[in-house]
């Protein structure tokens, strides 16, 4: 992964319905330089997969942004190892 420079992390909710029918809701922050959605769905079926939910819906109407905020250093640190951050809401065990 490209060096990042900290500053401004978009955060992106997702609510959706997992494969045993219960919800799940996790954000995903990525470097204020990311604008394309896809780029931001990747992330996200990437994080499905290791939930073991590879093959749920995941589009727009699941994944949307909730703003922009100075990012952690955790989130710093996830980003720069993987290009993005997971934080985990609701369903994710």
């Amino acid at each position: 992964m490209a060096a990042w420079y900290p500053g401004a992390a978009h955060e992106f909710s997702l609510r959706m319905t997992k494969k045993d029918g219960s919800l799940m809701h996790f954000d995903i922050l990525v470097p204020g330089e990311v604008t394309n959605a896809e780029t931001v769905y990747q992330f996200g079926r990437a994080y499905l997969q290791q939930k073991g939910q590879a093959g749920q819906k995941l589009t727009a109407k699941e994944c949307r942004l909730c703003h922009t905020e100075t990012a952690s250093p955790g989130v710093i640190a996830a980003i720069q190892r993987q290009g993005y951050s997971i934080l985990e809401m609701e369903g994710c065990a």
